[in-house]
C-alpha cells in the first residue's frame, strides 16, 4: 500500500462524507475522481478487494439494467459484491462504488464503452459482457470504429479476460474475431418477427467492403447476418435463444447452451429485454450461478433508477424509461405502440455534454410509427424541446411543449373531457440528462400521493388547450389524437388541414422528383431527414412528390431527377460511395451544370471538391466545385461545435452543428454557403469564418441539424429550383411556393440564435 493510495483513500472518505451529510447530494463520481488524481494507479490498488473477481458489462444500450440484474443474481445466489449501480459508469465512478463498499467476493460494475481502455488493464476483471454497439453521443464517441478498437485494445491489454459477447451484432463479432482473448457468443437463434426500422449501424461488411445480408434482422443491425463477398457471418452461438415469445406480461424463451436447455423469462415486454436476459444467463453461466437464482433475481427485479420504471400516480399507469439514441428511442416507441389504449406520451431531450451537443440522431427516431395511433397526446421537452417538436410536426404529429407536470395537466384535461380519457397511461421517455428531473419529480408525485406539482393553472391551460385541439391536433394529412377532435373531424368528414393560400392540386401534375443518393452509406448524424422535409413541405402544400433512393450498386436517371440530395457518412461508407459516385462523375457534373439542385451535407459536400479527406489520406473527389478538403496542418482537432450562419439564402440566420476533420478551401469565384456569425463554430476551416460552398444550384455545408429542419427559408430556396427544374423538365409552368406556418421551425431556429448569440 503507497501513501499515494493512503492520501487518496482518506480523501476519497472525506468527499464522500462531505457530499451525504452536507451537501445532500449522491457521491458516486467525485470521490474516486479526486482519489484517481491523487494515486492514478488506485484501481490496481482497489481490485484485491473483490477477492474472486470481477464482471464488467459494457454496451451502448442496456448496461445499467443488465449490470443491476447481475449484481441481483450474484447476491441470490449467496455471493457478496461491489457494485456501481446508480450508473456511474466512468473510471471515477467504479473507483467510489470500490473505495466505499466493504471488501466482498465478486465486482459487478458497468462501464462506459471508451472508458474500458481506462478500467479493464487495471481491474484485470475475469468477464467483460458486451451487449451490443450503436450509434450515440457522435460528438464524444466518434464513429462506431473508434469504440470497436477502443474495447479490443482494452481486451488485448487484459489476455485472461473472457469476453462474452452479442454476436447477433456484427459490431461486436468483429471485435471477438480480433481479440486474443476467449471468447463466448450469445444471440437469439430465430427471428422476432419484428418490423424494421428505417436506420441501421451496420450496413458493410466489417471484414471487406462488401454489404452485409440478413437471414433475419431484430432490430438495428442485430440478426442472423452475412457477406455475400467473403466469409463474414454470424458465428456460431454457445448459447441460443430459441421460442421467443413476447407478450404484455413479458418475454418468455428457452436457452440453449453448453449444459441443455434453459426455459426463462421476464416480467419486461420488450424485444431488448429477451437480448438482455440472455446475456445475463450466459454471463452467470460462467461464474456457477444457477439458473433458478437468476431467474428469482429476474422475478424480484425492481429497477428504482428510471429505467423501464413503473408507477400508479393519480390512477394513471405510469411508464418511465432511458433512451438516448435512435435504437433505444424505436424500441420504447413498440412498447408506446403496443398500448391501444389513449394515453399521454412525453419525449425529454437535452443537449448537455453526457447527452451530447448534437441531437440530429433524433431525425433517426422512426416517430412516424407514432403518427398512426389514435387517442395518443404527445408532449415535448427538455432542453431541445423546440427541436423535438419540429421532428413530431415533421412525423405528422403536432405536440404541446412542456415538462412531466404538464403532461400530468394534459392527462387530467382530457380525463375531466371525455371519460374515455380517465386513468389515461403516461409514458415518459428521457435521454441522459433529462432523466434524473423527471424520475425526481415522478418519485415526489409518488411519495404525495397524486401529482404534485400540477397547478390548477396548468389544468386550466391544458383544458383549454385541449377545447382548442392544438396540443392533439395532427399536421397536414396527419391523424388527430384526442377523441374530442376525432369526433369534429369525423363529422367534418376529413382529417386534413386546410393547404396553404395558392396550393397546387395533385391532378394531372407530374411529380417533383428527389433522388437521394446511397442513403444506406451516406447516414450520420439524421442528415436524411433533410429529405423528410423536403418531402413534407411539398406534400403539405399539394405539390406531387417522388423520393427516389438509389443504394449502394443502385442506378439512377438524373435527367428526371428535379434535387438531389447526399449526406455524410463513416469513413469506410463514406470511401465505398465516393467510388460509385466517381462512376457516375459525368452525369452529375451534366446535372450540375443543367443548375439542377442538388444539397450535400458534410461527407457528401467534401466529395464534390477536387480532392477531400479519407482519414488521413486525400482522394480524389468528383471535381463539380472548385474547392478542395485538406488535413487540418498541425492541429489533430475537428470542428465540432453549434453555430449560426448568416447566409444570402435566408433572411433569418441559418442554424446547424458542424463536426468534421477536414479543412475546405474554396477556389476563386466560388461563393460560401454563409458566414459563420456566432462566438461558437468555425466552418469550413480554421481560417476565414466561411462555411459551406454555393455553384450555381448546388448547396454544400458540413451544417447537421439536419439543417433544413430550423431552417425552412434554405428548404423552400431548393424546393422553388426544383420547381424551376420540374418546369424546364416537363414543360408544366413552375408555380410559385404557398407560404407555409413556420411557427415551429422558426420557434427552434430562435431558441439556438439566442443560446448562441
Amino acid at each position: 500500500m503507497t501513501v499515494r493510495y493512503s492520501v487518496a483513500k482518506a480523501a476519497s472518505a472525506a468527499t464522500t462524507w462531505g457530499l451525504r451529510h452536507v451537501a445532500h447530494r449522491p457521491a458516486a463520481n467525485l470521490p474516486g475522481k479526486l482519489a484517481l488524481k491523487i494515486d492514478p494507479a488506485l484501481l490496481d490498488e482497489l481490485r484485491a478487494k473483490c477477492v474472486e473477481g470481477s464482471v464488467i458489462t459494457v454496451g451502448t444500450n442496456g448496461k445499467t439494467s443488465t449490470n443491476n440484474l447481475l449484481a441481483d443474481a450474484f447476491q441470490a445466489a449467496g455471493r457478496s459484491i461491489i457494485c456501481n449501480r446508480t450508473g456511474a459508469n466512468l473510471a471515477a465512478g467504479i473507483a467510489s462504488a470500490l473505495l466505499q463498499q466493504p471488501r466482498a467476493q465478486w465486482g459487478v460494475f458497468e462501464c462506459d464503452e471508451l472508458w474500458l481502455a481506462h478500467v479493464l488493464p487495471h481491474l484485470r476483471s475475469n468477464y467483460v459482457l458486451l451487449l451490443n454497439l450503436f450509434r450515440d453521443q457522435l460528438d464524444r464517441c466518434g464513429e462506431i470504429d473508434r469504440i470497436q478498437t477502443s474495447i479490443a485494445g482494452a481486451l488485448a491489454a487484459s489476455p485472461e479476460t473472457v469476453l462474452v459477447y452479442n454476436a447477433d451484432d456484427p459490431l461486436c463479432a468483429r471485435i471477438a474475431d480480433e481479440v486474443p482473448n476467449r471468447t463466448i457468443a450469445f444471440g437469439l437463434a430465430e427471428s422476432m418477427g419484428l418490423p424494421q426500422n428505417t436506420v441501421a449501424d451496420a450496413q458493410m461488411c466489417q471484414k471487406c467492403d462488401g454489404m452485409i445480408a440478413y437471414r433475419f434482422r431484430q432490430y438495428g443491425q442485430l440478426g442472423d447476418y452475412y457477406c455475400e463477398s467473403c466469409d463474414f457471418a454470424r458465428p456460431a452461438l454457445d448459447y441460443a435463444a430459441r421460442d421467443v415469445r413476447i407478450a404484455p406480461a413479458g418475454v418468455t424463451l428457452e436457452v440453449e447452451g453448453p449444459d441443455g436447455t434453459q426455459p426463462l423469462s421476464t416480467p419486461q415486454a420488450t424485444p431488448y429485454a429477451a437480448y438482455n436476459l440472455v446475456a445475463a444467463y450466459a454471463l452467470t453461466q460462467q461464474v456457477a450461478i444457477s439458473a433458478a437464482d437468476l431467474q428469482k433475481a429476474v422475478r424480484a427485479f425492481n429497477p428504482r433508477n428510471g429505467r423501464l420504471q413503473r408507477y400508479d400516480i393519480d390512477g394513471h399507469p405510469v411508464l418511465l424509461n432511458l433512451a438516448k439514441n435512435p435504437t433505444g428511442f424505436n424500441q420504447n416507441l413498440k412498447i408506446v405502440e403496443a398500448d391501444e389504449a389513449p394515453k399521454v406520451v412525453a419525449f425529454f431531450i437535452n443537449d448537455q455534454v453526457a447527452d451530447g451537443r448534437d441531437i440530429s440522431w433524433i431525425w433517426d427516431i422512426d416517430f412516424e410509427e407514432l403518427a398512426g395511433q389514435p387517442n395518443t397526446v404527445v408532449v415535448a421537452g427538455g432542453s431541445r424541446a423546440n427541436d423535438l417538436q419540429v421532428r413530431l410536426k415533421y412525423a405528422g404529429i403536432r405536440a404541446t411543449l412542456g415538462d412531466i407536470h404538464d403532461a400530468f395537466a394534459l392527462a387530467r384535461a382530457l380525463g375531466e373531457a371525455d371519460e374515455a380519457w380517465k386513468g389515461c397511461g403516461v409514458y415518459a421517455i428521457a435521454n441522459y440528462t433529462a432523466l434524473p428531473p423527471v424520475h425526481e419529480a415522478l418519485d415526489k408525485m409518488e411519495a404525495a400521493g397524486g401529482a404534485s406539482g400540477v397547478s390548477e393553472e396548468a389544468v386550466a391551460r391544458a383544458a383549454d388547450t385541449v377545447r382548442q385541439g392544438s396540443a392533439v391536433r395532427q399536421c397536414p394529412g396527419g391523424v388527430s389524437h384526442s377523441a374530442e377532435v376525432v369526433r369534429g373531424e369525423a363529422e367534418e368528414g376529413s382529417t386534413e388541414m386546410r393547404r396553404p393560400s395558392g396550393a397546387l392540386s395533385h391532378s394531372g401534375e407530374a411529380p417533383v422528383v428527389i433522388v437521394h443518393l446511397l442513403p444506406d452509406l451516406l447516414n450520420l448524424y439524421g442528415d436524411g431527414g433533410n429529405v423528410r422535409v423536403l418531402e413534407e413541405r411539398l406534400r403539405w402544400r399539394g405539390v406531387p412528390v417522388e423520393v427516389r433512393r438509389v443504394p449502394h450498386g443502385g442506378t439512377v436517371n438524373l435527367a428526371e431527377a428535379d434535387l438531389v440530395f447526399m449526406g455524410g457518412g463513416p469513413d469506410r461508407e463514406q470511401k465505398l460511395a465516393s467510388e460509385q459516385l466517381l462512376a457516375m462523375a459525368d452525369d452529375l457534373s451534366a446535372y450540375v451544370e443543367d443548375d439542377g439542385p442538388l444539397l450535400a451535407i458534410c461527407g457528401g459536400y467534401q466529395i464534390l471538391g477536387r480532392q477531400w479527406l479519407w482519414g488521413d489520406e486525400l482522394v480524389p473527389g468528383l471535381g463539380l466545385i472548385d474547392m478542395e478538403t485538406r488535413r487540418p496542418g498541425t492541429s489533430a482537432d475537428r470542428l465540432i461545435d453549434n453555430m449560426v450562419l448568416a447566409s444570402p439564402l435566408a433572411s433569418h440566420p441559418v442554424v446547424g452543428y458542424e463536426n468534421h476533420a477536414g479543412r475546405t478551401y474554396l477556389g476563386e469565384g466560388v461563393e460560401g454557403f454563409g458566414r459563420v456569425v456566432s462566438s461558437c463554430g468555425r466552418g469550413n476551416n480554421d481560417d476565414d469564418r466561411v462555411e459551406g460552398a454555393r455553384y450555381r444550384n448546388v448547396v454544400g455545408t458540413y451544417s447537421h441539424g439536419p439543417l433544413l429542419s430550423k431552417n425552412p427559408e434554405v428548404a423552400d430556396w431548393l424546393l422553388a429550383r426544383a420547381l424551376e427544374r420540374r418546369a424546364a423538365r416537363t414543360g408544366a409552368p413552375a408555380p410559385e411556393l404557398a407560404p407555409l406556418d413556420d411557427a415551429e421551425e422558426l420557434a427552434a431556429n430562435a431558441h439556438m440564435v439566442k443560446r448562441l448569440s
